[in-house]
């Protein structure tokens, strides 16, 4: 029943937002991070994944009034605007380059993207100093050591907090598909 009130809720802030695109902010802050990791993970440089999210959620806001609800995640639809955003990329900078553009799935599966959600959900729910260390380890590909000099924290002490949080996550992902 958790699931139908966030599809419900979720619907009601995008029919909200494209009455007024001054509430698009809330849908922006609910899936900021999913939209990043998701460049990020394909793009590999922080810079190129912070511009490619600006104009995802850019084009997103543009184009709101034509976006239908049929009943999958809102994130679903900025993952399709992502991967035309990076394909456009890739395919500009072939050009200048001379290089052959690297090919881009246009299979999106629903699936992927619900697993996706779903573990952004689980991390932002997780204590501050654990999410922290999740999203800088595995979304910003930090290393152990630049993550404890800016906690101010031991390398093993990041490794404790990245240890709990992993757990964390195997156990509520596992009770989430059950």
């Amino acid at each position: 029943m958790k699931a139908l009130g966030k599809e419900v809720d979720e619907r009601l802030l995008i029919e909200a937002a494209q009455k007024d695109p001054a509430r698009f902010a809330e849908l922006y802050e609910n899936n900021f991070a999913r939209v990043y990791a998701f460049i990020v993970s394909r793009v590999r440089d922080r810079d190129a994944a912070e511009d490619l999210t600006a104009e995802v959620f850019h084009h997103a806001l543009a184009n709101l009034e034509r976006f239908e609800w049929r009943g999958t995640p809102f994130a679903a639809w900025l993952f399709r605007i992502a991967a035309n955003a990076m394909a456009d990329r890739w395919q500009r900078t072939s050009r200048e380059s001379g290089d052959p553009a690297p090919q881009v799935s246009e299979d999106i599966g629903l699936e992927d993207i619900e697993q996706r959600a779903m573990l952004f959900q689980l991390v932002d729910g997780l204590p501050e100093d654990q999410r922290r260390v999740v999203i800088q380890r595995f979304v910003e590909q930090r290393s152990i050591r630049e993550i404890a000099e800016e906690l101010g924290r031991s390398e093993g002490a990041v490794k404790q907090l990245q240890f709990r949080a992993l757990e964390t996550l195997r156990v509520r992902m596992r009770r989430a598909n059950a």
